[in-house]
């Protein structure tokens, strides 16, 4: 039991993470670096001269591909494991990637957004496995910390990102697209040489790690999702992922608007990004040392409210500057406290359905952000500051369905799950509340 054990500090944690899960974490770091595509597509392609509409087209194909990108990636690291997907998507991304700037040019429309397509769809079909992965080698008591470090090695590549872009952009456009597909390439390199050979699911036993809950050696597919479809916890949860991603993506849609519109300089929307980076990633480890104390799906409804509270003060923007700063603080707090349990939910499964729950789960992740722009675009211009109110509100409603979601009390498994797997090894023990 979680108060049983001694806290779990960050030093505890980088001592017993093993070697495998910093080369996962360092492969995560370098691809994330040069992840340009769904950031600057739209401007370079209008930058050579082809329509909004087209660029627009664009960034839908790419979307499109990663919503169904992270289902295949589930399927496909339950059949052959993790590390094989990692190097068949990444592999496979790096030329799609590289080949954009030769599509793109008139009369290639519809092969340039089947690469792209295609390109989103291999690029993120690396996360379940990554996800399973880390699960899978990270000790139980470590996991929640574990995620924790996942999503500091995509925020810090994140935020390098845009920097190195800035100096690749003054040299040659066409070098995003190359430096893309080399990190890709990089990745599945690494991947192939330092992380460990796993049988998927459905090919052999899983990999002996001590934290492996599977039941029965084969789950079908259609078993699995129509597990998912009866664990009512589960959906809630999802519900939580969409109306929480549609939110978060907010602070790039509209907010840039609102500053601009409330007449402040592109600057101060500048340090906002600055500060979130900065806190998020210098301050996430240490805050998960403390909310691992606490119930997980209270925790969750902390974090929800704390990241609404961020939202509604960005209505007060119009008044004052410091209100915006104020907001974002309070907003990337909120996910700091949130964020590590519901990230590290799905991998709390037993291995018969993990890797898919993970896919689905990111999938709606996906989902969500190829919505959040057409939702902020449209309702903020028609209702201003208002919008953040309903931001704040629709995030309180995420929160009340998280945290549905993750309590599962004394349950030891929710029944869903355990129908697939009946049998003498059926009775899974799912610790969403224990991690």
């Amino acid at each position: 039991m979680k108060d049983e054990e001694a806290p779990i500090g960050v030093f505890d944690t980088l001592r017993a993470t093993p070697v495998t899960v910093r080369y996962l974490l360092g492969g995560v770091l370098v691809n994330q670096l040069g992840a340009f595509v769904q950031t600057f597509l739209v401007l370079y392609l209008t930058h050579r001269g082809l329509s909004v509409t087209t660029a627009g087209l664009g960034i839908v194909a790419y979307s499109v591909g990663t919503i169904f990108g992270t289902m295949l990636g589930g399927e496909f690291t339950h059949r052959f494991g993790p590390r094989a997907t990692i190097v068949t998507a990444m592999a496979g991304s790096a030329p799609l990637v590289a080949v954009i700037p030769w599509l793109s040019r008139p009369g290639r429309l519809w092969l340039l957004l089947l690469v792209v397509g295609l390109a989103g769809l291999l690029a993120q079909a690396y996360r379940p496995a990554a996800s399973v992965l880390l699960s899978e080698e990270m000790p139980e008591r470590h996991q929640v910390m574990a995620f924790s470090m996942m999503r500091i090695a995509l925020n810090t590549g994140a935020a390098l990102a845009p920097l190195i872009a800035a100096g690749l952009i003054l040299a040659d456009w066409d070098a995003l697209f190359w430096l893309d597909g080399l990190t890709a390439l990089l990745y599945a390199a690494l991947a192939f040489v330092l992380l460990p050979r796993r049988a998927g699911h459905d090919g052999g036993a899983g990999a002996d790690t001590g934290t492996d809950r599977a039941g029965p050696a084969a789950v079908t597919g259609r078993a699995a999702y129509a597990a998912m479809l009866r664990d009512r916890r589960y959906l809630c949860y999802l519900a939580a992922v969409l109306l929480g991603t549609v939110t978060y993506v907010q602070s790039s849609i509209a907010l840039p608007l609102e500053v601009v519109g409330d007449g402040y300089p592109t600057g101060l929307y500048s340090g906002v990004l600055t500060v979130s980076s900065v806190v998020l990633i210098t301050c996430e480890l240490k805050i998960t040392t403390y909310i691992l104390r606490i119930p997980t799906h209270t925790a969750v409804a902390l974090g929800h409210l704390v990241n609404s509270l961020g939202l509604a003060v960005y209505a007060l923007a119009t008044h004052s500057g410091a209100f915006v700063l104020l907001g974002a603080v309070l907003a990337v707090s909120g996910l700091m406290i949130a964020g590590p349990s519901m990230f590290a939910h799905p991998a709390t499964f037993p291995s018969a359905l993990k890797a898919r729950y993970i896919g689905t789960m990111q999938a709606v992740a996906g989902l969500g952000l190829a919505i959040g722009p057409l939702f902020g675009v449209f309702v903020w211009s028609r209702l201003g500051s208002g919008f953040w109110v309903l931001c704040a509100v629709v995030n309180g409603a995420a929160g009340v369905l998280a945290t549905a979601g993750l309590n599962r009390g004394r349950e030891p498994a929710t029944e869903a799950a355990a129908e697939p797997a009946a049998g003498p090894e059926g009775n899974h023990e799912v610790v969403g509340d224990t991690v």
